[in-house]
């Protein structure tokens, strides 16, 4: 048997004089073990010569305050183990390593 679930995304964008330094996507997730939805944290970016400078946390914050609105019980992030800095960053706001992400890359794209 195959039920839809509707979800969404939302884009958060960061520009200076008109040229995007920086996004974040928030997408509110349902499933059938809770009544609340809960937010997938993904493809937060800074442009290299802008990092370091609050933008990753500004980007990170209006999420975290989307999710509330959006009524998510939990956000989920995702980060390679190569990047430890996002990883500080994310345990700054109180995110815990809660475990490992599998990953089957379908598309080479």
């Amino acid at each position: 048997m195959k039920k839809e679930i509707e979800g969404k995304g939302i884009r958060f964008s960061q520009e200076i004089n008109g040229k995007e330094i920086g996004r974040a996507f928030l997408y509110i997730l349902y499933n059938d073990l809770h009544k609340k939805p809960f937010g997938l944290l993904e493809d937060v970016f800074v442009d290299e010569d802008c990092r370091g400078k609050g933008i990753g946390t500004e980007l990170v914050n209006k999420v975290i305050e989307e999710a509330k609105k959006q009524g998510c019980y939990k956000i989920i992030a995702t980060s390679r183990h190569t990047r430890p800095k996002v990883h500080k960053l994310y345990q700054g706001f109180g995110f815990e390593n809660w475990g490992i992400e599998f990953r089957l890359n379908i598309d080479n794209e």
